[in-house]
């Protein structure tokens, strides 16, 4: 029974040394659950299209079972942290009421490398979220699987130190292994609360340069990493933009020198790309001369016969189906 319990401690050490990496204690998650809850998100539309050419810059990807089964492929080998919480959208009355929707088997199953779970603290649902990511850790431990607890707090809270250290707090001590939360002003007070690593989530979509601002102040206040996506795939240029946060997080470089790797990026994925008005121009120089009539006498031909008045009267109406 003791060997077996070492055999646990050393699988899940094992999944969160593949979502932290051990050598530089950081991390870069790619968020792509926010279908469960928003649905068909803007640039987010076809989910497969938008991980492809960013897996393989991400330490692990942050998803729905849906997702990780239609739109990645089997062999990757990065790590996938399963979101196991759902119950409401954002049309629904209160986003808080939410409950686990995963079972472990099923996690398993997927290979589920972390599972996921939001706690609203101070909100209508507090206690539901909380009592759940208790029993969550539980029923994972039995496993070997790790947790990473989302924080959220009460709109009239606001994103301020003080609240989120509480509900930073609140998830370590229910057992969650990692936690991801806001960054804030006074952030260092918000890290120093929490005993297990905290990873920044990307929040809204801003200005590149702010984007990259945000995650060296993460790492700069303590956290391992960030977990982003809309600041990610809503950019015009995804994959250099996760090249320049990845700068940061694992190459220790600065905002500036990550902004100044973002537009070389962009530069050259500019050059690669075609450039349609060349495209557009005949490939045989004499072309154009093909064009021009054979027979001498053929632009008498082309001369009408009749006025030019539509052959059919209701030809030139509007189609009312169009739109």
């Amino acid at each position: 029974m003791l060997q077996n319990r070492r055999d646990m401690d050393w699988g899940l050490k094992n999944r969160i040394s593949s979502i932290i990496k051990p050598q530089n204690n950081r991390a870069l998650m790619l968020a792509v659950d926010h279908g469960y809850f928003l649905g068909p998100t803007e640039k987010l539309e076809d989910p497969k299209k938008v991980i492809a050419p960013l897996l393989k810059h991400c330490d692990s990807l942050m998803l729905t079972r849906g997702v990780q089964r239609a739109s990645v492929p089997a062999t990757t080998d990065t790590p996938m942290v399963l979101r196991v919480s759902g119950g409401s959208s954002i049309i629904g009355e209160d986003l808080s009421q939410e409950d686990i929707t995963v079972s472990i088997e099923d996690a398993i199953r997927l290979n589920a490398s972390a599972l996921a779970m939001s706690i609203f603290v101070g909100s209508k649902y507090e206690y539901q979220t909380i009592v759940n990511l208790g029993k969550l850790v539980s029923e994972a431990a039995k496993y070997g699987l790790p947790v990473l607890a989302v924080t959220a707090v009460g709109k009239e809270l606001g994103k301020d130190a003080r609240y989120l250290s509480l509900a930073c707090r609140v998830a370590a001590e229910q057992g969650a292994h990692i936690v991801k939360t806001y960054y804030c002003d006074n952030f260092e007070k918000v890290v120093q609360s929490c005993p297990v690593p905290i990873i920044v989530a990307g929040g809204k979509k801003i200005p590149e340069r702010d984007a990259l601002q945000l995650t060296y102040n993460a790492i700069k206040g303590g956290a391992v990493g960030v977990d982003m996506g809309r600041n990610i795939w809503q950019s015009e240029h995804p994959v250099s933009m996760i090249r320049a946060v990845r700068a940061i997080v694992h190459n220790n470089q600065n905002v500036d020198q990550a902004f100044k790797l973002y537009k070389k990026l962009v530069s050259e994925e500019s050059k690669k790309k075609p450039n349609q008005k060349k495209s557009n121009k005949p490939n045989n120089p004499n072309q154009k001369k093909s064009n021009k009539p054979n027979n001498p006498n053929q632009k008498k031909s082309n001369k009408p016969n009749k006025p030019n008045k539509p052959n059919n009267p209701n030809q030139n109406k509007p189609n009312l189906n169009q739109k």
